[in-house]
């Protein structure tokens, strides 16, 4: 089973929470870490920007990522979000088949 790391950035603490606990909630994610604030620094249209941002790391199914990257879309107040992901190529087994499994369709 392929297994991402995804990052986003939220303007805030409360949408990040809330776009985390929909992610687990509709098992799009295993798990979400709401990290600490950090400082961005980019240029946005020609200007040099400076925001505060709340930095979320995504693990999920790779063969979810679509589905994963939509939901974030809808709920990102961002023109422009940054999603990423990366593939893990190694880890605890036991954990990323606790990846897998808490990211499959729950049983009726």
């Amino acid at each position: 089973m392929d297994i991402l790391l995804v990052l986003t950035n939220l303007p805030d603490r409360d949408s990040a929470a809330r776009l985390a606990q929909d992610l687990v909630e509709q098992r799009l994610a295993a798990c979400v870490n709401i990290l600490e604030g950090c400082a961005s620094v980019y240029r946005w249209q020609g200007r040099l920007e400076n925001a505060a941002e709340v930095p979320m790391l995504i693990k999920t199914r790779a063969d979810l990522y679509p589905a994963l990257e939509q939901a974030i879309r809808q709920r990102h107040p961002y023109e422009v979000p940054e999603i990423i992901a990366w593939p893990l190529v190694a880890g605890f087994a036991e954990y990323l088949d606790w990846v897998a499994a808490e990211t499959r369709p729950s049983a009726p």
